[in-house]
């Protein structure tokens, strides 16, 4: 008999034999961080390599979970799935890595056949702390091969050693751009006599590199700098040598033929290409941004939008290549800050006083930017806006010099520069610090050319930067080459130094085109099976493969300029169309049709929910579907949703005013699809799963995951982060998902709730978490427990595969062995990345059959080879048609397959899902269960974002917290059902 001890239940107390285990793999060392510590004179031990970069760092102590007092049984599972996912030193009884022979790679044919023959042989490994990845299974065969282009530049590197160094500049400098004047400064300074005339390369930071030794291992220097308003200051710069390593361990990975990437190397020849954008460019994380690159374009708001590009250094199949791509990103307009805040808060003409409630709308917005003074004609000094004073410049007193006696800011402005203030009424700008404040009239400052607007964009300016910055393939991959004309890779004079050659072609790659699935409708339509074409299809003829029924329903309308006869007529339309495609609908409303003002959404959300009540209740019902018009102002579409999902227990379908009054056939459709889902239906199926015949899914029941994270905009530091995961409930046809959501620490990525082992002082410890309620959820539904699990977790960047992998894989063993000791259904796990810059363009942008209507590659395009991952098991997958712009494929990077998935079957698994995504008839870009879970993510957003206390405190982000705000409980009456559709 299964064990229920513990508190933690089972499924039902049924035994559960888990399949075998599967076999061992090796790993590579992912996400470890460089060694940057302070060394002078370091000796190297006998033996070892130069450039292997001395001691490796301890290995990162692995996240626990929440709870202190799991289950010594949990435990001693979390210690052997650790032990698990190392690996052995695969070294030879003499010592040395047994690495097969060297083969040359001189072309893109001979590196992918090379990379082929390092993944199907053993490849030898290189720590025993290193963090396990699935080899790649070899490469997919499935569908038809073609030749396609990629934003990809083979980068060639002579085999010359690297030096690092550590630099120190005091007083300290946090403005990176001024790291870099000082460094410069150093090198003119300093550079003939001391450094060895060597070309320094800055990474912005404490680190510079070297392609030769400098003649001393440690030095101080002091120089003078000139800063604004020709002011002179003395600064020390200590620079000491820390490592030096080459780039055998590098060219070893890249063959295939170990398994540790070297990270630093990669990082130092990365600075090494970014050294002269970072000095003639404004630098944003990995991108570059200048006017030269194309004219600014307002987006409204006083912001602006910028033109550049992406760079990046990665390790491919075939060497290292150079991902470039055109970027854009809004910055703020360098005018007069009464300009600005009159154009972001849309005070035409300015008010005469400036209210309390503008004041902290504007203090959230100015907080931060860098302003420079105009009533002066020598030079402006910077001055970084840390508020707005409470108090207007004609009452604001402060002394002067530390006199005993006061004078208001405006003044001191008049009796010092001659000015009357014309805004004396508006608070003053507030700089400097708390103890040393300086207070600067805001009519008197001009905002500073070249920063960036970190916050979020409404929704006007994100489609002004759309419209900006929408480029179809042809347009974005000639902009590419001229960016890289533009940089001149060739003439670059830190890339000679080093040895780097950039190709000046985009690399050509051989893809394969995957065949799209079938799928299955009602067998009372016409037409019973569909094939899609250039990944959509039309429900002409069809009816929805199971139709919901909706026998009690409302309509409440907020749009005060539709009429009482559109909105009958909309519904009436609606109605039928549900009808028409399989549902069985009520063609009456279970109470009258509402009509409320925008103002008044609670009390009309309220009303409507008591008048239902009284009059289904005696019947036994409850209300089954709410058609909600919104308003025509956008601010409402939270607090409707957070209302009824939390509070009235009401699923909802919002309709914009606009597509009500046109109430075109495509319209309703779409709807009639996503109130389907939303009330328990399916709309198709695929017809492999319907026929029982889908690889790796049919022939076992096969759980599907999907998991995401949200984190607060830009600037707010004060919320939580919110986790969703959803769950397939019904294998096996695959198409209905349960989703649960979950809050945790502010922009804390891994998923904290997947599981967790509570204290109760009555029943012990008693597990729970996401995964163990969909778990059981599963059995419920389908009365069998899952013999797989396929989970597909997005928003994980590279640098947190080590830890994803470590916490959250342990996370689902937990929660399996906690319903029954002796199950473990081997996992697969997936990471969806869509934030990623590699582009896929045709071959020929004029050949037919290599295109769609926008000009991108056709939907089912995969590329496992070349530009992908040198060993491990990972692809890039375009799934959907382009619309607009250039179409982005979903790059999927398996960490952890226990189900020894082949190539040709997790790509086939995972583009076929894509074509039972709910909302529409189209292939969508990203996997459905993925796709869900940002969707339910996003909804719980707005929970958090609708209660009063975050509101009121919506001004007050600037000291961050660890308290983790809850999230309100979904009603039952809506839990079960895909309400975040």
């Amino acid at each position: 008999m299964s064990r229920r001890g513990d508190g933690r239940g089972g499924f039902y107390g049924e035994r559960y034999q888990h399949p075998p285990a599967s076999g061992e793999r090796g790993g590579r060392n992912i996400g470890r961080s460089g060694n940057r510590g302070r060394v002078v004179g370091e000796t190297r031990s006998r033996g070892q390599r130069f450039g292997m970069g001395g001691a490796m760092p301890p290995q990162q102590e692995r996240p626990t979970p929440s709870s202190s007092s799991s289950a010594s049984g949990l435990s001693s599972l979390s210690k052997a799935f650790e032990e698990s996912v190392q690996i052995h030193n695969g070294i030879s009884e003499n010592g040395t890595a047994e690495f097969p022979a060297p083969t040359a790679a001189s072309s893109v044919d001979s590196a992918i056949s090379s990379a082929e023959t390092a993944t199907e042989a053993v490849v030898p490994l290189g720590s025993s702390t290193s963090v396990v990845h699935p080899l790649r299974p070899g490469f997919g065969s499935v569908g038809r091969k073609i030749m396609i282009r990629v934003n990809h530049f083979l980068v060639d590197v002579e085999d010359k050693n690297i030096f690092q160094y550590s630099v120190k500049i005091e007083p300290e400098v946090k403005s990176r751009a001024f790291g870099r004047m000082v460094m410069k400064k150093l090198i003119d300074d300093f550079g003939e006599l001391h450094l060895g005339q060597l070309k320094l390369v800055y990474d912005g930071r404490n680190i510079f590199y070297t392609a030769g030794q400098l003649p001393f291992t440690s030095k101080d220097f002091e120089l003078t700098v000139i800063e604004r308003r020709s002011r002179k200051k003395t600064y020390t710069v200590s620079i000491e040598f820390t490592k030096g390593f080459d780039l055998h361990p590098l060219k070893q990975f890249l063959k295939g033929r170990q398994r540790d990437c070297p990270h630093e190397t990669i990082q130092a020849l990365d600075v090494v290409l970014r050294e002269f954008p970072s000095e003639n460019y404004v630098s944003v994380s990995r991108s570059f941004f200048s006017p030269k690159f194309g004219n600014k374009e307002a987006i409204g708001g006083g912001l602006e939008c910028w033109r550049g590009y992406y760079q990046s250094l990665r390790p491919t199949q075939i060497g290292l290549s150079l991902n470039l791509d055109i970027s854009a990103t809004s910055f703020f307009k360098p005018v007069k800050l009464m300009d600005f805040v009159s154009e972001s808060l849309e005070l035409k003409p300015l008010p005469k006083v400036f209210s309390e409630h503008l004041r902290i709308q504007a203090n959230k917005i100015l907080k931060g930017v860098r302003v420079e003074t105009t009533h002066n004609s020598k030079p402006s000094r910077c001055y970084k806006i840390t508020g707005l004073t409470s108090q207007p410049a004609n009452k604001l007193l402060f002394s002067v010099d530390g006199q005993a006696d006061t004078i208001s800011v405006a003044q001191y402005f008049k009796d010092r520069y001659k000015y009357n203030l014309l805004y004396a009424s508006y608070p003053c700008v507030q700089a400097g610090n708390s103890k040393k404040p300086v207070y600067l009239p805001m009519e008197l400052c001009k905002i500073v050319e070249g920063q960036r607007y970190s916050k979020k964009l409404n929704e006007q300016q994100v489609a002004n930067m759309l419209r900006a910055t929408c480029k179809r393939p042809a347009v974005r991959e000639d902009g590419i080459m001229k960016i890289w004309s533009q940089n001149s890779y060739t003439d670059d004079m830190h890339a000679k130094e080093f040895g780097i050659t950039v190709d000046r072609h985009l690399q050509f790659v051989e893809a394969r085109i995957l065949p799209p699935p079938k799928l299955k409708y009602h067998n009372n339509g016409r037409e019973r099976t569909c094939n899609p074409s250039l990944g959509k299809w039309n429900m002409i003829g069809k009816r929805m493969v199971n139709g919901g029924t909706v026998d009690s329903w409302a309509c409440i309308c907020f749009a005060g300029r539709v009429s009482e006869d559109a909105i009958y007529y909309f519904c009436n339309e609606l109605v039928g169309m549900c009808n028409n495609i399989g549902m069985i609908f009520n063609c009456n409303p279970a109470v009258d049709i509402s009509f409320w003002p925008p103002s008044q959404v609670e009390n009309g959300l309220r009303d409507l929910y008591h008048l239902s009540i009284e009059k289904l209740n005696h019947e036994g019902k409850h209300l089954q579907m709410l058609i909600v018009v919104l308003p025509e102002a956008s601010d409402s579409y939270g607090r409707i949703k957070t209302i009824c999902e939390t509070e009235l227990g009401l699923v909802t379908q919002c309709c914009k005013p606009t597509k009500v009054l046109k109430c075109d056939k495509q319209y309703l459709e779409n709807i009639a699809l996503k109130i389907n889902v939303k009330v328990g239906g399916r709309n198709t199926v695929l017809e492999d799963a319907f026929n029982k015949t889908l690889p790796f899914i049919s022939d076992a029941p096969t759980i599907i995951f999907g998991a995401d994270v949200t984190h607060p905009s830009p600037g707010e530091d004060s919320q939580s982060s919110i986790a969703a995961v959803v769950a397939s409930m019904d294998w096996p046809l695959m198409t209905t998902y349960r989703c649960l959501i979950s809050s945790q620490q502010h922009r804390q990525e891994m998923i904290q709730d997947l599981f967790a082992s509570n204290a109760d002082p009555k029943k012990g410890n008693v597990a729970g978490g996401m995964v163990r309620e969909l778990l059981q959820e599963f059995y419920k539904v389908t009365n069998r427990k899952p013999n797989r699990i396929i989970f597909y977790r997005d928003g994980v960047s590279e640098g947190q595969y080590a830890q994803v992998l470590l916490y959250e894989v342990d996370a689902i063993r937990k929660a399996c062995t906690s319903l029954d000791e002796d199950y473990l259904p081997p996992v697969t796990f997936v990471v969806v990345q869509k934030r990623h810059h590699t582009r896929l363009f045709p071959a020929d942008h004029h050949q037919k059959d290599l295109i769609d209507r926008s000009g991108n590659i056709l939907p089912g395009t995969v590329v496992d080879r070349a530009i992908c991952h040198p060993t491990e098991f990972d692809f890039y997958l375009c799934s959907h048609s382009g619309i607009q712009g250039t179409s982005r494929p979903t790059h999927y990077h398996v960490l952890f397959d226990e189900n020894k998935f082949s190539a040709d079957a997790l790509q086939s698994l995972t583009y076929n899902l894509c074509y039972t995504y709910a909302r529409c008839t189209r292939s969508v870009s990203v996997v459905p269960p993925a796709y869900y879970a940002h969707l339910a993510a996003f909804r719980a957003r707005y929970y958090v974002e609708g209660k009063p206390e975050y509101r009121s405190n919506r001004t007050n982000t600037r000291e961050k917290t660890s308290e983790i705000q809850p999230l309100p409980k979904i009603k039952d009456t809506i839990k079960h059902v895909m309400f975040y559709c």
